[in-house]
């Protein structure tokens, strides 16, 4: 005998645990409802940091090196 449950499965849902999910945890949108990204490349921008950017990230890892070395000496 198969187990039924409560809610009703989204059968173009590929995976058996989302299919069992509910909508509104899904989001009301299965996998097959979302537009085909496969044709598609997703363009994505690096993040932009300027000069004042680096000297900070430079001055604490300095400032960490520093640190760790004084304390193992």
């Amino acid at each position: 005998m198969k187990r039924r449950y409560l809610v009703l499965g989204d059968e173009s849902a590929r995976h058996p645990f989302r299919q069992s999910l509910p909508p509104h945890v899904t989001g009301g949108r299965s996998v097959a409802c979302r537009p085909d990204v496969r044709g598609e490349r997703k363009r994505f921008s690096l993040p932009r940091f300027s000069m004042q950017d680096w000297r900070d990230f430079l001055m604490a890892y300095c400032a960490c090196f520093m640190a760790v070395s004084a304390f193992i000496w």
